[in-house]
């Protein structure tokens, strides 16, 4: 396994729209074990393939009630939204930055797996936010692009400063 270069903003890479996975190959089993070291080194609850350079849709998501479960979504697509929030988000690619974000409140994905079974996942709270954020880096937005309020370095400083 190898821990991979996360790209930060400003690389166009962060802003193209994946391509699907045809089939599973070995190269697509490294680049998720990979992914998967990648996330836990940085401590982050998400990771997309863009992230790290990669064009394929492809992402892994710790569901954020059950820290012991981490999901390899391959192709993932939303299915199905309920309720909504607005709650602080911030981006391994976009490091000292946070804002405020309009996410459903519940999310059930259909994706595949590593051995290329379609599954469905729900997510609520932050699991469903982070479900929204990297579904979105595949098709190369970014959470500050539709943000409801991006926070000032001011505000960023005194959140911190009070934790």
């Amino acid at each position: 396994m190898a821990l991979l270069n996360i790209i930060k903003k400003g690389d166009d890479t962060l802003r193209k729209v994946c391509r699907p996975v045809d089939k599973i190959t070995p190269r697509i089993l490294t680049l998720l074990d990979d992914m998967r070291d990648t996330l836990i080194d940085s401590e982050g609850v998400g990771l997309a393939a863009p992230q790290v350079g990669i064009l394929r849709r492809i992402a892994l998501v710790i569901d954020t009630n059950d820290n012991d479960k981490m999901y390899e979504l391959i192709n993932p697509e939303i299915i199905e939204r309920e309720g909504e929030q607005e709650e602080m988000e911030g981006c391994l690619s976009v490091p000292g930055e946070w804002a405020v974000t309009h996410r459903p409140m519940k999310v059930t994905v259909r994706a595949m797996d590593r051995e290329g079974n379609t599954f469905t996942v729900s997510g609520e709270g932050l699991t469903a936010r982070c479900f929204c954020h990297e579904i979105d880096h595949l098709d190369g937005k970014l959470f500050i692009d539709e943000a409801v309020h991006v926070l000032t370095k001011e505000e960023i400083a005194e959140l911190f400063d009070e934790e």
